[in-house]
């Protein structure tokens, strides 16, 4: 069934909506979205009378953090679709979910095989990158941080896509929860690159944060916008290529 009017409250459903080509139909977003429609609050505190007034057909949120949200929409009578990824390739499949709750099942397949293709051309480049090294010593150790305070190691998708990127994650196991660590932890694990993602601060961060707060590690810093590793839409793939250059470049 297609869904004329579309209320999202999780910015990783926007960017796929508008990725699907359905950003027409889409009349209300959180402030957290990158989609100018009116706003209905923030991603974990909606106005509901606002977004009552949209009179939505479909209205979509994600993770674990608004299952709350979802229940209570639920409650309200909303149609909803809610999509909890845990792994990179839930974050692949819920294009194709979300398509067919919208009624663009075709452009959901057409996302989902355009998304395989990129990280097919991402491992081959890694592929080359490697191919006169030892795989698993080559590989670099990269620690992501997703928040500061405290430090939280990176989780759910993350690990994959570090490893679909070319490097190795021994910090949280693909598709668990960020983990909270420590100087030592990370030390121990002698990584290689520091990546500072920090949720809702896009790439406003200084490369020092780690070395201000003690943390003097050997390795080669990048900040990057969070959208890229944060979020489960099709900016996770921006994010894994921009990864796999920062990795391997020469």
């Amino acid at each position: 069934m297609s869904s004329s009017r579309i209320v999202s409250l999780a910015p990783s459903a926007t960017a796929t909506l508008a990725a699907l080509g359905v950003e027409d139909q889409v009349v209300g977003v959180t402030a957290h979205c990158e989609l100018d429609r009116p706003t209905v609050g923030g991603w974990l505190n909606p106005d509901y009378e606002t977004l009552a007034d949209l009179s939505p057909d479909l209205v979509c949120t994600s993770d674990g953090l608004q299952e709350e949200i979802r229940d209570e929409l639920r409650d309200r009578g909303y149609s909803l679709h809610h999509h909890e990824p845990g792994r990179l390739d839930d974050v692949l499949a819920g294009f194709e979910s979300l398509a067919d709750a919208v009624g663009c099942p075709e452009a959901g397949a057409d996302l989902r095989a355009d998304a395989e293709r990129r990280l097919a051309a991402v491992d081959e480049r890694v592929e080359r990158a490697l191919a006169d090294s030892d795989h698993d010593q080559a590989r670099p150790v990269v620690y992501c941080e997703e928040w500061s305070d405290p430090p939280m190691a990176a989780g759910n998708w993350v690990p994959d896509a570090v490893e679909a990127a070319g490097g190795r994650y021994p910090f949280v196991d693909p598709g668990d929860r960020s983990q909270e660590v420590d100087r030592e932890t990370v030390a121990a694990a002698d990584p290689d690159h520091a990546v500072l993602h920090i949720c809702g601060t896009g790439d406003q961060v200084s490369p020092d944060r780690l070395a201000d707060r003690g943390w003097e590690l050997d390795a080669t810093v990048h900040v990057v916008d969070d959208s890229l590793l944060n979020q489960p839409s099709p900016r996770l793939l921006d994010g894994i290529e921009l990864l796999a250059e920062r990795l391997f470049s020469r």
